[in-house]
């Protein structure tokens, strides 16, 4: 089977304005989600006012983050989410990045969320940092990875978290880690993917450091 060997943009895609409210870090996670296994928790879950999202992952944020495994957040207060910022990317971001927290929502307390928290610490505009977000997420088709190695989202246990490492990893390049959660019967089921990001989120670059949970040897994938 050929992998997929992806070679990011490292074009200057972005004007980058360097601020005084801009916090010094190492590099990005760009952390996706499966959405069923966010659904089938004790916590469940609400589709967005638009619909259902499609059976994919979808962001969940892009996270400065520093080599000793902590990370800096809410670092201008001042620098408030502006819809009209990214208005010619509300399509895209509603099918990329939905929200799925309850009551229902048009997903843009999400965005505003993941801005102030996190993208507030960034180099990168709003703009700027949402469209990273959308390419990164076209240039690394986690799905499609898992696919590629026979690996679906039909409910099956499988023997080992290295299958599903090694599809992803063969796909980007890069180290990845994966992240798993617990669905309602208790059962651990794939969450999240990490993906690490160069400091001006234009390059892929292996995790240098990783979160702290992990998925045991075996854990399902299931339906969505």
């Amino acid at each position: 089977m050929r992998s997929l060997k992806l070679l990011l943009f490292l074009t200057p895609i972005f004007l980058l304005a360097f601020s005084s409210s801009a916090q010094e870090y190492d590099f990005f996670y760009f952390v996706q989600q499966w959405p069923r296994s966010f659904c089938n928790t004790n916590q469940g879950c609400c589709y967005p006012t638009y619909g259902k999202p499609p059976s994919d992952f979808g962001i969940h944020g892009l996270w400065p983050n520093y080599n000793n495994s902590s990370y800096p957040t809410y670092c201008d207060p001042n620098n408030t989410f502006d819809i009209n910022e990214v208005q010619g990317l509300v399509f895209s971001l509603r099918a990329k990045w939905p929200s799925l927290k309850c009551p229902r929502s048009d997903s843009s307390r999400f965005w505003q969320l993941q801005w102030m928290k996190h993208g507030t610490c960034s180099v990168l505009s709003q703009s700027d940092y949402f469209s990273a977000a959308l390419q990164l997420k076209a240039v690394t088709n986690i799905l499609q990875c898992l696919q590629l190695a026979g690996i679906w989202p039909d409910d099956r246990r499988y023997t080992t978290l290295t299958s599903v490492v090694s599809a992803i990893q063969n796909c980007v390049g890069h180290t990845i880690y994966v992240q798993c959660n617990r669905d309602i019967r208790g059962r651990h089921q794939l969450y999240q993917v990490y993906i690490c990001v160069n400091q001006t989120g234009t390059g892929l670059i292996d995790c240098p450091v990783f979160p702290t949970r992990t998925c045991p040897s075996s854990f399902r994938f299931p339906k969505f």
